[in-house]
């Protein structure tokens, strides 16, 4: 199948990513306003985004007895003060409305016999999540003037004097290349793994904590158009189960089980217990030959083991399965730990879009929430509907005030598509081309552990490596013309490897701008082991004529609030 057709469509808000923030964008839009809208999907939007397989807990929550003040204090104490807490606030404020939102939408919440919600330590309430995904997208298709495009590539935005008009991509199954028009776009792609070399290779290199498909679509698009990025140096790495991958969190909080080596010492308090630092001393006291390290779980009752296998059949089934299959379980032995590969992920850390209050990027009428929004970490499944709702109700509030015309900038209509539709067109490569794409993805890979801190070194690098990283990256860039394409869906995977190269540029000219070490385990800058008070700014950056420029940008304090002035 080649791509052959094009189509050219025109909507109020195009909303690009049919995940958690995707869809309750769509619902705000709808729930308080007759906007048209538009929802391009790559996969299906009923098992698509982080949560295709489900949850067990909402882990951002306020529980009775907090305040969203504290949840902000939590969030600048695990990221060491690098929050936006003007975003952070506005989070919290809607993290409990939104919750009872997906209660009426079918969302089953444990409750206690006097009704109130199972708390699962200070932020988290217990859910059975499996199907919290299918009750979003169910909820979004029987929304009125709502379109849902799944299986829709979009590739890039349509944007003339910083404004945003649109975007454009091609059908898996189709082939039918789209130009959609739009007043506004909601940016809500996720954010990036596949980056570095997985600690699962070969056949099993897509068993990751965080999806496979999530490439930093929407990062890359953002930059090549000038958008400003920030904290892409946060990177996170997530404490897992050996080989299942499968949350720590749900035994460890679930059950208070605590972290300790093979000699059976408790080293958590030794190190700290922030998301950074549970990493962190996993990975060093492998390193003083104290490993494997583990969660105890051998000292729990038997209710508790039982607990521990159903939970984990709701969010990691593989996790039980293999309980199951060794004829074991939590109780009967420790639960081994190990830290995975790095993640650029808004949803965890702070990386993402540069946004204002209403989440709006640096470039007019195009808003970011979820993973792909910056400046708020910790916001997990709740703060990502929050965000889908914040951009939502400022499309709304400004559609009040400004005449916006979807036809407008009609001299831009088909050249836009007709760019990108050369791009499309199936290339025969070389006869026989030297490299595949899933070898340039290896070696993209490779470069990125051994170069820019991965598992191999630690997450530890020096300049001169990331350095040799950038120089490497920009050689498997030029490889990519190379590559030979004979269908479709070969050329999504062409343009996810080009998504995640020019993620990788940036997060080596973010990590090489931090000259810091604030995050053990998220960055070791061996050159710069400790952190200052010098490096309490946020690290930004744009392409600007081609070249990515670093820049530092002043705390956002509560109370405060940063508008952008797009001069």
């Amino acid at each position: 199948m080649k791509i052959e057709e094009t189509k050219l469509l025109h909507t109020d808000v195009l909303i690009i990513g049919g995940g958690t923030a995707g869809c309750y964008g769509a619902l705000t839009l709808r729930k308080h306003s007759d906007l048209s809208i538009m929802i391009a999907e790559k996969a299906h939007i009923k098992r698509s985004g982080c949560l295709a397989a489900g949850v067990n807990a909402l882990n951002a929550y306020i529980v009775e007895g907090r305040t969203a003040d504290d949840y902000v204090n939590y969030q600048l104490k695990d990221a060491n003060c690098i929050v936006r807490e003007d975003l952070a606030i506005t989070m919290c404020e809607g993290l409990n409305r939104v919750t009872a939102e997906l209660e009426k939408l079918g969302l089953v919440i444990l409750k206690n016999p006097d009704g109130t919600y199972v708390a699962r330590g200070n932020r988290n309430i217990k859910i059975n999540g499996e199907n919290i995904k299918p009750i979003l997208a169910d909820a979004v298709a029987s929304l009125d003037n709502v379109t849902i495009i799944n299986r829709l590539v979009i590739t890039d935005y349509i944007v003339e004097n910083n404004t945003i008009l649109g975007a454009v991509g091609f059908h898996i199954d189709t082939g039918i290349a789209y130009e959609i028009r739009a007043k506004y776009v909601i940016i809500a792609t996720g954010g990036a793994s596949g980056l570095y070399r997985p600690n699962n290779p070969g056949f099993s290199r897509h068993k990751m904590w965080y999806s496979p498909f999530n490439t930093g679509a929407g990062y890359a698009m953002g930059i090549r158009h000038g958008a400003e990025m920030t904290t892409f140096e946060m990177r996170f790495i997530a404490l897992r189960c050996k080989d299942t991958i499968a949350p720590t969190g749900t035994i460890a909080q679930g059950v208070g089980a605590r972290q300790v080596n093979s000699r059976g010492e408790v080293y958590e308090t030794k190190y700290g217990i922030t998301t950074s630092e549970r990493v962190y001393g996993t990975v060093k006291e492998n390193i003083d030959g104290h490993g494997p390290c583990y969660l105890e779980t051998t000292n729990i009752s038997d209710e508790q083991n039982s607990d521990l296998l159903k939970a984990y059949l709701n969010m990691a089934p593989s996790q039980t399965l293999r309980w199951i299959e060794n004829g074991t379980g939590p109780k009967a032995e420790n639960v081994e730990i190990e830290g995975t590969e790095p993640y650029i992920v808004g949803g965890h850390t702070a990386s993402g879009y540069w946004v204002d209050t209403n989440r709006e990027t640096t470039i007019k009428n195009l808003y970011a929430a979820g993973d792909v929004a910056g400046g708020c970490p910790q916001k997990y499944v709740t703060g990502a509907l929050v965000e889908g709702e914040l951009a939502a109700l400022a499309i709304i509030e400004k559609e009040k005030y400004l005449e916006t015309h979807i036809n407008s900038h009609e001299h831009l209509q088909n050249l836009a598509l007709q760019d990108e539709y050369n791009q499309y067109l199936l290339s025969p490569g070389e006869p026989k081309p030297r490299f595949s794409v899933y070898d340039l993805e290896e070696a993209m890979q490779k470069v990125m552990d051994t170069y820019a801190g991965g598992i191999s070194t630690m997450y530890q690098y020096t300049t001169k490596q990331l350095e040799k990283a950038e120089q490497e990256i920009s050689r498997i860039e030029e490889l990519v013309t190379q590559v030979k394409v004979e269908a479709v869906r070969e050329l999504v995977f062409v343009y996810e490897l080009k998504e995640r190269l020019t993620v990788c540029h940036v997060l080596i000219a973010h990590l090489l701008g931090r000259k810091e070490t604030r995050w053990h385990t998220f960055g070791e800058f061996l050159d710069y082991p400790e952190f200052s008070d010098a490096g309490l700014h946020y690290v930004n950056s744009k392409l600007v004529d081609g070249r990515i420029q670093v820049l530092e940008r002043p705390l956002v304090k509560r109370g405060e609030r940063y508008e952008h002035s797009y001069s």
